[in-house]
């Protein structure tokens, strides 16, 4: 069990009756899936997407003092300031499933606090808060986007409302993301939120207007259409930068591709997709940006968050993530350090044949 049924109604509670919510979620499809259905289920409030560091922090308070809201909504980020909830004067509701830390004066709720294996993205979360069946699709897209399959009475619930976009032998997330129009979906979710904050928050008041999934995949309304012609343009510089990867192939155990790009990042995405397509390598991919270098790092069988923590120590840089889907940010100084002592770190430590790569 993810939450308790006393959890899920209290933020539920909380969510109908704020009048001036404000959502902070991460620029995932989990993220942008989790403020959907609770936006979708109070028709109120702002947002904000936390992009790079996933962490909230001062910096966003100047927003709260812009807004007035009754209720801070945090989705799917794993680091949240004491400073930020002490100066925020207004209720803070934080829902998410990374490793638990320690905060007060917040409404946290997190499936790990009890079971540090129970690792529901914040989408299925928020999926049984805001109890709106309609948007089973949303879940989905925020669930088989973070790796994880949902309980087998929700996949075939969502298999029987949309068997155009679900396959008969899915039994892994990876399957789903690649080889079913769901996946289709999920990358037209990440992809919407690349770019200029303008063009992605427009993309996202047509997002919220949807309610079919084919309006998106087809272009059978006007907010689909406009959904659908952004992430096509986008798909075209992501498709490029997928094929230059995977010409960098090597025969080693690791496949390392850093790329520049000033304005759009491809990083998570295209590790995702090198995970799928080579599975027992270890995937690093980097986007240089200024002078620094963004990592998404991937595997299937080596637990890399140890691993990265001991690779930062002595390291100019930050990162974390899960078992097996980390990020990190590295100064370009100490990049060819950094990666060397990765490399030998993970090459010493021994994979985990049992290890799982569903989050949930």
């Amino acid at each position: 069990m993810a939450l308790t049924k006393k959890e899920v109604m209290k933020i539920r509670g909380v969510l109908l009756n704020s009048r001036r919510p404000y959502f902070i979620f991460h620029d995932d499809p989990d993220g942008l899936a989790s403020f959907l259905q609770l936006y979708r289920a109070c028709g109120e409030g702002k947002w904000a997407i936390v992009k790079s560091t996933p962490r909230v922090d001062e910096t966003y308070l100047e927003r709260l003092r812009e807004y007035q809201p009754d209720t801070v909504f945090i989705l799917d980020i794993a680091m949240v300031d004491q400073e930020f909830i002490d100066k925020a004067k207004t209720r803070v509701v934080w829902i998410d499933h990374h490793a638990p830390i320690k905060r007060f004066n917040v409404d946290y709720f997190n499936p790990r606090i009890r079971n540090k294996a129970d690792n529901q993205p914040v989408s299925y979360l928020c999926y049984e808060a805001a109890d709106k069946k309609e948007d089973l699709w949303i879940m989905m897209v925020g669930v088989v986007g973070d790796w994880c399959l949902p309980k087998s009475k929700y996949t075939k619930e969502f298999a029987q409302a949309y068997p155009e976009l679900w396959g008969k032998r899915i039994v892994s997330p990876d399957e789903a993301l690649f080889n079913t129009r769901l996946g289709e979906l999920i990358m037209a979710f990440s992809f919407i939120l690349k770019g200029k904050t303008s063009d992605v928050n427009s993309s996202i008041k047509e997002l919220i207007k949807i309610g079919n999934p084919l309006e998106i995949l087809e272009g059978k309304s006007e907010a689909g259409r406009k959904i659908l012609d952004r992430y096509c343009r986008i798909k075209q510089v992501y498709d490029d930068l997928l094929k230059r990867a995977i010409e960098n192939k090597t025969a080693d155990n690791e496949l390392v591709f850093i790329y520049q790009d000033d304005d759009l990042s491809f990083s998570k995405d295209v590790a995702n997709a090198l995970l799928y397509m080579f599975p027992n390598k270890l995937i690093i991919i980097g986007r240089e940006k200024g002078d620094e270098v963004k990592l998404s790092i991937r595997a299937r069988r080596l637990v890399i968050n140890r691993v990265l923590e001991k690779a930062l120590a002595g390291v100019n840089g930050y990162g974390g993530g899960h078992e097996y889907a980390c990020g990190a940010c590295i100064k370009k100084d100490d990049f060819g350090r950094f990666l060397a002592r990765f490399a030998e770190l993970a090459l010493a430590t021994k994979p985990n044949p049992k290890l799982k790569r569903e989050r949930c």
